[in-house]
């Protein structure tokens, strides 16, 4: 009797791409630009796309650093803060006359000390950090209101205003994109291709195991929190050129967007899985689905419907499609899903 033929290797590689979160946050987009298309003839033209993409750029910067805390099993709610901070200390050093070479180092000095803050509060002190980061949301923005007051300051000079609303040279490719592109492929490298990544990972999946395995936690906790405290600065600093004003309200409102964006890009809001590709990709999906929307004159309010549901979706779809394979594993005998073939898209961690 001969032994049974496995199937091809082309086919299980093709059931696995199947099977991956970001194919379907690839036909999700896909089913959003036909969506856009059909409700605005404004959406597919070039200018619509650049615009699209310079709205939610610091949004997107932000969900980066957030990813690897997420999947280090911590959450950051005080990125909005920290860019309104950013922003009030900009405007506040430029009116008063201080130069921006010097304003802006100071102002992503002040981002690290503020992840520092949050990170060791969280690591050392073993505080939750959804109480730490709901705390310093609070206390980031009051710090902002303190700093600059009611009031804006917008006589920055053109060379800095250029990187917020400016394009590449011959495209309409804001320069923010550039900037949230060269992050996504540096945090995607740490994550997936470093130990670093393998130590975020096994973090997430369970932080006891990874103390005994060698794995020195608190550390790479405090590493991650820094790493979002400073490029939430940077977002500020962003936000502010591309509105060409400072604020102490800067970016109010952000974290809710920043944490669709990251749990819709496949990161398990309970830590050990996610990557930086469907992020990507849920960036793009959340900026075509506003901008349809807005050429649609579709209400703020039933905007922000849509997103609450889109935030609800993305970790409701990928539970009950965990739980479904778990249970169909046990009828099949109780063997286990490949590690690859988990529609959430984790990254291996080996």
């Amino acid at each position: 009797m001969s032994a049974p033929v496995a199937p091809a290797s082309g086919q299980r590689r093709w059931t696995r791409l199947l099977a991956r979160w970001e194919t379907l946050l690839v036909l999700v987009v896909v089913g959003l630009v036909a969506l856009g298309a059909s409700l605005s003839p404004f959406f597919l033209t070039p200018g619509n796309f650049s615009n699209l993409i310079a709205a939610l750029m610091e949004v997107a910067i932000m969900a980066l650093p957030m990813t690897l805390i997420i999947v280090a099993g911590e959450i950051d709610l005080s990125v909005e803060s920290m860019a309104g901070l950013a922003s009030a200390i900009l405007g506040f050093l430029w009116a008063a006359g201080v130069p921006l070479w010097i304003g802006i180092p100071v102002v992503l000095l002040v981002g690290i000390l503020g992840g520092l803050m949050n990170g060791l509060l969280v690591a050392r002190g073993g505080l939750p950090s959804l109480v730490v980061t709901l705390g310093t949301l609070a206390l980031f923005r009051g710090l902002a209101l303190i700093v600059l007051g009611p009031r804006g300051v917008s006589d920055f000079p053109p060379a800095f205003t250029e990187l917020g609303f400016g394009h590449v040279p011959g495209t309409l490719i804001p320069w923010p994109f550039v900037i949230f592109i060269v992050l996504a492929i540096l945090l995607g490298i740490l994550l997936h291709r470093t130990w670093v990544g393998r130590q975020v990972y096994a973090i997430g999946k369970n932080a006891g195991t990874a103390r005994f395995s060698g794995v020195r936690v608190t550390r790479v906790r405090v590493g991650l929190f820094v790493l979002s405290g400073l490029i939430s600065s940077l977002a500020g600093v962003i936000l502010t050129s591309r509105l060409s004003s400072a604020r102490a309200d800067a970016a109010q409102g952000m974290t809710l967007t920043v944490a669709t964006v990251v749990l819709l890009g496949g990161v398990n809001i309970f830590g050990g899985s996610g990557t930086i590709p469907g992020v990507v990709l849920a960036v793009l999906a959340v900026a075509v689905m506003q901008n349809a929307l807005r050429l649609a004159s579709v209400s703020v309010e039933v905007q922000s419907i849509a997103l609450g549901l889109l935030l609800i979706l993305s970790v409701v779809i990928p539970t009950f499609a965990h739980q479904a394979k778990s249970a169909l594993d046990r009828v099949r005998g109780g063997r286990p899903p490949p590690a690859d073939s988990i529609a959430h898209g984790e990254a291996a961690v080996s």
